[in-house]
């Protein structure tokens, strides 16, 4: 007998809690970071801090890639062993091939029941949005019923983030709308954003202070006097400006959840160290 009428699907790049993960039995997919001649699986055969510390010094700069549809069948049909259906939420189709690899996948199992959702995020935009798929399966509500309050839930997330420079972003072809901020890349710290899954510029300042504190202008402006507020602090390698926005978040709000997680080396390899930001969402 099935244990588990609706499981939930990430990939690597969701960070939601550890204990959340257990909680709720998320399944979690990793991405994998290819360097040097060999692959790794994202925060499992390396982690953050191994990262961070070798990308310090390394001559190269790795290169991310998506599970195969193949990896995904074995994945999916090991969770239907003892699950009745699916509900998979991915990074956004903008920036990973891993959406076409779990539709390619679910097309082979063509009997049970997959959702697959392109959250049109990453980090814990994604991973926010997981959760509210999680906490509506353990409510019994059905595969649809999930994939539903998940799509619903898309645009409301939002994502916006301040990087050291755009030189990873433009390596890894990640830049998206930020391309036109190229011929300054030297002299500005842009505040970037996550809009229809692309990455896209939001302000050009010339510190990371300001990036930093046009970032919390926003923050504070779309959820004053809200109630049911959700929010997570995330950063590459920086825990000091991370615990800087962890304390400026709870002393202008209380919200429903605040987490602080540190970006994984798959995302941290396009967006570079130093990354600081916050996701949110308003409850409907």
């Amino acid at each position: 007998m099935k244990n588990q009428k609706v499981a939930i699907v990430v990939d690597s790049t969701a960070y939601i809690p550890p204990d959340l993960v257990k909680k709720y039995h998320i399944q979690v997919i990793p991405l994998i970071l290819s360097w040097e001649g060999k692959s790794y699986l994202d925060d499992v055969d390396i982690t953050p801090t191994e990262f961070y510390e070798r990308l310090s010094t390394a001559k190269e700069i790795p290169t991310s890639s998506q599970p195969t549809p193949a990896q995904f069948f074995e994945f999916f049909s090991n969770i239907a062993n003892k699950a009745e259906s699916i509900v998979g939420v991915f990074i956004s189709d903008e920036l990973s091939g891993t959406l076409d690899s779990a539709h390619s996948a679910a097309e082979m199992m063509p009997d049970y029941p997959i959702e697959i959702i392109d959250s049109r995020s990453t980090s814990l935009g994604l991973g926010f949005l997981a959760l509210a798929g999680a906490r509506a399966a353990e409510d019994g509500m059905s595969s649809k019923e999930v994939a539903n309050i998940v799509r619903n839930l898309v645009e409301s997330v939002r994502l916006v983030f301040a990087v050291d420079t755009l030189e990873f972003l433009h390596r890894g072809g990640r830049i998206g709308g930020a391309q036109r901020l190229l011929g300054s890349i030297l002299s500005v710290k842009p505040l970037l954003h996550l809009q229809d899954g692309r990455i896209e510029p939001l302000e050009s300042t010339r510190t990371k202070k300001k990036a930093i504190q046009g970032l919390l202008d926003r923050f504070e402006n779309e959820t004053r006097n809200k109630e049911g507020v959700h929010v997570a602090v995330i950063h590459a390698n920086n825990p000091k400006e991370g615990q800087f926005l962890y304390d400026k978040v709870t002393s202008c709000i209380s919200p429903v959840e605040l987490f602080i997680a540190e970006l994984s080396p798959v995302i941290g390899t396009h967006v570079g160290p130093g990354t600081v930001g916050l996701s949110y969402y308003v409850e409907p």
